[in-house]
């Protein structure tokens, strides 16, 4: 179970990572009025409405609730 629950870890940090990045490039070219190319935003007149910010906010929570998982595992 161990070994299930690191991996799940490093996944969902991997994904975290990835994801809040993303959302920060497209923030960087919005702010800068610059068109975003990575293509996530669809037509969202605003980063903050478009799926990659709410991809990095679920995976931020699931990355979040792991490590916690993780650490009480390792507790007991």
């Amino acid at each position: 179970m161990k070994k299930l629950l690191t991996a799940q870890f490093f996944v969902l940090l991997a994904g975290t990572l990835f994801t809040w990045f993303n959302f920060g490039r497209e923030l960087y070219d919005w702010l800068n009025d610059r068109s975003c190319t990575i293509g996530c935003p669809g037509n969202a007149a605003n980063p903050f409405l478009a799926p990659c910010f709410w991809g990095a906010i679920f995976f931020a929570i699931a990355f979040i609730l792991s490590a916690l998982i993780l650490k009480r595992f390792k507790q007991n």
